[in-house]
């Protein structure tokens, strides 16, 4: 048991995060012709008031408190997420849904070499060989989206990814244990960010209300919603497991839009995106016999 929650509770609540996720790649494409920036604004106003209230009670009502400690590893962590949240909204209305998913995943390698060149911990063999293999399998993603025209959507899911490693790596290096004061800051950065291009591009924040209900919808409900029972089962599920159970995500993502928008991805895509996943897969198997050494600086 890890606070109160027995591990396959864990499993189940990391899995229901997963399935939460995987839909949001949907529900951006339901937005129709909303400019990146708008649903990044709209998604994090209906973000910030869930955690908000999630940390208000885990914070035993000092909620401030709890984001302030988090220091600049939170400032930094939460900028990365602006990185990340910005990235994947654009990557999946530029490129095909399977293309910017199956890129996504690749962050867990990335957070990998991050943590080795800023934090000094060493890589296990295996990862250093799957990084190898994904990097086979992002190549040919990347190859395929350059002659379909998707080329940016492809590099903005990298720079996703690598946003994501950002934030990881920025938890690992400030020691904290939870996430969600970090996630707000990142959150709360959104919006300011948001606000600042929409406003230096002379764009407007007007969304027919259907797609504003649907963005605030998805920041409550699929982002902070998901968030909040993941960081839930996360605390009885080891690393290694987690990173095989959020791959569910990656899977159901692309599923979601061939099932309600009938699209789909080419032999290419899935091709790429099965070998970066074997690579994930196969080393977070390796690692469950691995316990990652603690940081030394």
């Amino acid at each position: 048991m890890a606070g109160g929650i027995g591990y396959r509770r864990g499993v189940a609540l990391v899995v229901a995060a997963a399935v939460l996720w995987s839909l949001m790649a949907l529900a951006i494409r339901l937005m129709g012709d909303a400019g990146t920036w708008q649903v990044l604004f709209w998604r994090s106003l209906g973000l910030v008031p869930v955690l908000f209230l999630v940390i208000f009670r885990r914070s035993g009502g000092k909620p401030l408190a709890l984001v302030r400690a988090t220091g600049w590893a939170g400032a930094i962590g939460g900028m990365g997420l602006v990185f990340a949240f910005a990235g994947a909204i654009f990557a999946i209305q530029a490129a095909p849904v399977a293309n910017a998913v199956f890129l996504f995943a690749a962050a867990p390698l990335m957070t990998a070499v991050m943590a080795w060149l800023l934090l000094g911990e060493p890589v296990r063999p295996a990862t250093w060989g799957a990084i190898v293999v994904a990097g086979a399998g992002v190549f040919v993603m990347v190859r395929e989206g350059l002659a379909l025209g998707a080329g940016l959507g492809n590099l903005a899911a990298l720079l996703s990814a690598a946003g994501f490693a950002a934030f990881t790596v920025t938890l690992r290096w400030g020691r904290l244990g939870d996430m969600l004061p970090a996630v707000l800051i990142g959150g709360v950065l959104s919006i300011v960010v948001a606000v600042a291009a929409i406003a230096l591009r002379g764009e407007s924040f007007a969304l027919p209300l259907p797609s504003i209900l649907l963005a605030v919808a998805m920041g409550a409900v699929l982002l902070g919603g998901g968030m909040a029972i993941y960081t839930a089962g996360s605390r009885s599920v080891p690393a290694a497991e987690i990173g095989i159970l959020a791959l569910a995500e990656v899977m159901l993502a692309p599923a979601w839009v061939w099932l309600f928008l009938n699209e789909g991805a080419s032999a290419a895509t899935f091709v790429g995106g099965a070998i970066l996943l074997l690579a994930i897969a196969l080393n977070a198997l390796t690692g469950m016999r691995h316990r990652p050494p603690p940081i030394t600086a």
